[in-house]
């Protein structure tokens, strides 16, 4: 593979009822891996991921853990084919699983502070008083203004930079659906609300950061050994308290994806291997850099299309 390679991670709104079957199915180790958190967690991980109710995997507090754990089987799996990344990234809950890849937090620990980070997050906001919104064909600028017309006294702010026109806001649902309104009237291509229980990266998270960063501190997180770029602010956090500063501010702070592809771009990373359910972070990628090879792995066939075309890349 021609230049640097970047493992980046999915994170909620990539979930779908069925991911990781295929991996289970077919690899020891997926299985083992789920089988152990399942354990960990005492909820049946697989039920949820391959024949719960769309609402239910929807809900915080199941998403979280259930995408950590397909990403995790996927990761597992490839390190079993004995390729390793230079880097790694995550958007939001996937910055979990790229910890993971780098070595700062065992699967475990990861599992116990995504399910308590969705719970969390779940009791900052009820069900249907929050909500999060994909805006395309705006300028990040546009969106900020509108977000500040939009919100009449309620919170309605910019949460995830995804791509040059890709643009995520999250708050109160009153004022987030104000701004998509608003959005589609000053000539947005598309709005659409996210799949997601919650308003993630918004100023209504500031309430659990204190709590959530009592549960980080009860766990064992080492410095990366392998670059982790961080969401906050596309810089690498090189030690435990940088990365445990990062993943309590990434709560109420907006994901930055756009710099962290620019950031690994300037680091001589040309190949993005998406691990995880979905391929949503492949399509921003190549919006984002469209030099880059991009490639993706949720199941058997992603991930032999992906090895053949990295090993003659």
């Amino acid at each position: 593979m021609g230049g640097k390679t970047a493992f980046v991670f999915p994170g909620q709104g990539s979930q779908y009822v069925g991911m990781g079957w295929d991996m289970a199915r077919n690899f020891p180790a997926a299985h083992a891996l789920m089988e152990s958190g399942s354990e960990v967690l005492g909820l049946d991980l697989g039920r949820l991921c391959f024949t719960s109710a769309e609402e239910e995997l929807n809900l915080t507090a199941n998403t979280q853990p259930a995408v950590l754990t397909v990403s995790t089987m996927v990761l597992t799996v490839l390190r079993e084919q004995g390729i390793d990344p230079d880097f790694v990234a995550g958007h939001s809950l996937g910055e979990y699983t790229a910890l993971v890849a780098a070595g700062s937090l065992a699967y475990s620990d990861a599992l116990r502070a995504v399910r308590r980070r969705g719970e969390l997050m779940q009791e900052a906001v009820a069900v249907g008083a929050g909500a999060m919104a994909a805006i395309i064909g705006l300028s990040p600028d546009t969106v900020e203004e509108i977000c500040r017309d939009a919100a009449r006294g309620e919170v309605v702010e910019v949460a995830n930079l995804n791509a040059p026109t890709q643009t995520v806001v999250a708050g109160h649902a009153v004022a987030v659906n104000r701004t998509s309104v608003a959005a589609r009237a000053r000539g947005a291509k598309r709005v659409f609300l996210l799949p997601v229980s919650a308003p993630f990266h918004s100023s209504l998270m500031r309430s659990i950061a204190k709590e959530f960063s009592t549960v980080l501190g009860g766990l064992d997180i080492r410095a990366p050994n392998i670059p982790f770029i961080a969401g906050l602010d596309a810089e690498p956090k090189r030690t435990a308290a940088q990365v445990t500063q990062s993943l309590i501010e990434q709560l109420d702070h907006p994901v930055r994806w756009v710099e962290v592809i620019r950031r690994l771009t300037r680091e001589g990373v040309e190949t993005f291997i998406e691990l995880g359910p979905g391929k949503v972070l492949s399509g921003l990628i190549k919006r984002i850099d469209e030099m880059v090879r991009v490639y993706y792995i949720e199941d058997r066939r992603s991930l032999e299309e992906t090895l053949a075309a990295t090993a003659k890349a």
